[in-house]
């Protein structure tokens, strides 16, 4: 059984900017090997999951935006996990991110048959939704299929109030801001509302008394990074499987499964 389960379909929503055309697909079973749609093929967009009865299967677009700091000052530290995520998404999904827009470098493309754009704001993390607000206007995407990435440790306090153990991840359907800058920005630019999907990456918490923002610049440790690494790795099924088939209870149980990951019976 998968981690996450179908979505209902939904009501139609379509892209009208002159930059992205509309999405159209021929209707396909869904478990059918993954492959790219050509940006010169007409395409119109409604929901992510198709109705066998229906004629052509239209989809809903999704907004995949990793939370960091543009600059060589910040590649590789643990404050840009969230450029990382979506750079193996793009990467995986064979998406080029290569154009330049609303404050923003993104890639056009899809994860199966579903329309997406990848996206990293270069507002700096704490202004990201002026970044993102614009783009999920602009391509109309509705607010449950725009999924933030974002690092979690327990300088930020995000959500519950707890830090997450370097590596692991935890997938949720909305939350607050939990005092995190850059998603606060967010939520102030999608008008107040905060019912959007998270993906949030571990990257622990800094040891003794040492300063927060130095931790946040730091590269990880040769055992670190292996743990992000597999992390990254889980993060791009699990994203292709809620863009493809939903939330439902099941995202508890891989919440639960990245939760003790890292325990030893």
């Amino acid at each position: 059984m998968s981690l996450l389960a179908a979505a209902t379909p939904t009501t139609s929503s379509h892209f009208s900017a002159p930059l992205l055309p509309s999405f159209h697909v021929p209707r396909r079973n869904l478990t059918a090997p993954l492959h790219r749609i050509r940006r010169s093929r007409l395409l119109t967009v409604v929901a992510s999951v198709p109705d066998p009865a229906a004629g052509p299967v239209e989809y809903t677009p999704w907004l995949i935006a990793g939370l960091g700091n543009p600059g060589n000052k910040y590649y590789g530290t643990r404050h840009n996990v969230g450029f990382e995520m979506v750079d193996r998404i793009a990467g995986e999904e064979g998406i080029t991110m290569n154009t330049i827009q609303s404050k923003s470098l993104l890639g056009i493309g899809s994860i199966g048959e579903v329309p997406v754009l990848v996206v990293k704001p270069q507002s700096y993390m704490n202004y990201s939704g002026e970044a993102i607000g614009p783009l999920a206007a602009y391509y109309q995407v509705p607010l449950r299929h725009i999924l933030l990435v974002l690092i979690i440790s327990v300088l930020l306090m995000i959500y519950d109030d707890m830090s997450l153990p370097n590596g692991v991840l935890r997938l949720q359907k909305k939350g607050g801001h939990g005092r995190h800058n850059g998603l606060q920005n967010v939520i102030e630019n999608l008008d107040g509302r905060r019912e959007f999907p998270r993906l949030s990456i571990g990257i622990g918490s800094p040891p003794g008394k040492m300063d927060p923002r130095a931790f946040l610049l730091q590269k990880f440790s040769s055992e670190e990074r292996v743990q992000i690494d597999a992390s990254l790795e889980q993060g791009v099924d699990a994203v292709r499987t809620l863009v493809l088939k939903g939330f439902c209870g099941s995202t508890e149980r891989f919440n639960l499964v990245q939760k003790y990951k890292f325990h030893k019976v």
